[in-house]
């Protein structure tokens, strides 16, 4: 296969129809021009140039070449001008998968700023209902980064963004709302707003209840934490909610668990060592895990 350089020295020579402008053109000395074409040439099996008495022009084999020599220079400097581009925030495609209770309340804010700041960047997002699903996700290739909890299994990159809390969200006037905590002994009997299976939330939750004897009801089930809240609020029942899901405009009413019930969030990593999702990565972690103003209220 015929390398760039050679179709480099090809095209000079036809632009400057002499070998001796060429190789200054290219800082090259004559002979390693020469070499280069002589090289194309055994490569295709028949002359590119034809020599003459001042200078040189193509042969019927050279013109054919011609136009792709000049196509693959300029996709080789695309290459590089998209790679230049990416690094420094002007250019690429950058594949975010997030736990879906956390892209309103974690995820939207660090998007606002980064594609301002980087608006050249093409995004995707992919949410999830499980940190394991997050996992997959990066380790098939089919994301850059996942941001959630900590999976159960991950081998690869990761960096904590912080610590989250689960609260409980209470319909109005509920009882519960007259104690300062929660714990689970109050859940035992409670109706709950739980989750659907196929989240993460329902089996983790029911194993922190179970390690204090409880076993959680359902009254109804959601496969989202910003509806659990919402259904709570309008009353369905208690609802056991990530701080980061607790978003809108609703007023609710808020308890901490006692004892606390927290979990890592984190981001998993597929490629450590590229720039762009370093910088995004970084961003994350700059603005770690908000808690908006009327959360951190009610649970004063």
């Amino acid at each position: 296969m015929p390398t760039l350089r050679a179709l480099e020295c090809l095209v000079a020579v036809l632009d400057a129809g002499s070998i001796t402008e060429a190789a200054a053109a290219l800082h090259m000395s004559q002979p390693a021009l020469s070499h280069q074409l002589a090289a194309l040439e055994r490569e295709i099996g028949a002359p590119v140039l034809e020599r003459l008495p001042r200078g040189v022009r193509a042969t019927v084999v050279g013109r054919a070449v011609a136009a792709d020599a000049r196509a693959a220079l300029s996709a080789a400097q695309r290459v590089v001008t998209t790679g230049r581009a990416t690094a420094r925030g002007a250019g690429g495609h950058l594949r975010v998968a997030c736990a879906e209770s956390m892209t309103a309340g974690l995820l939207a804010p660090v998007l606002r700023t980064w594609l301002r700041r980087n608006p050249l960047v093409g995004l995707g997002l992919t949410e999830a209902t499980s940190a394991d699903e997050l996992a997959r996700l990066v380790e098939a290739g089919e994301a850059d980064v996942a941001i959630g909890p900590r999976p159960t299994r991950w081998s690869g990159s990761v960096e904590v963004i912080g610590v989250e809390e689960i609260v409980a969200v209470l319909p109005p006037g509920h009882p519960l709302g007259e104690r300062a905590f929660v714990d689970f002994e109050h859940l035992r009997d409670e109706p709950l707003v739980h989750y659907h299976p196929d989240n993460g939330l329902a089996g983790w939750l029911d194993a922190e209840a179970a390690r204090h004897g409880v076993a959680l009801t359902a009254g109804v089930r959601t496969r989202q934490a910003v509806t659990a809240a919402r259904l709570a609020s309008a009353g369905l029942g208690v609802a056991l909610v990530p701080t980061t899901a607790l978003v809108g405009g609703t007023a609710m009413t808020l308890r901490r668990l006692r004892p606390a019930v927290e979990r890592d969030l984190v981001c998993l990593i597929g490629i450590p060592g590229d720039v762009l999702v370093s910088r995004f990565v970084a961003e994350v972690l700059r603005r770690g895990i908000p808690i908006p103003a009327a959360v951190a209220s009610a649970l004063r």
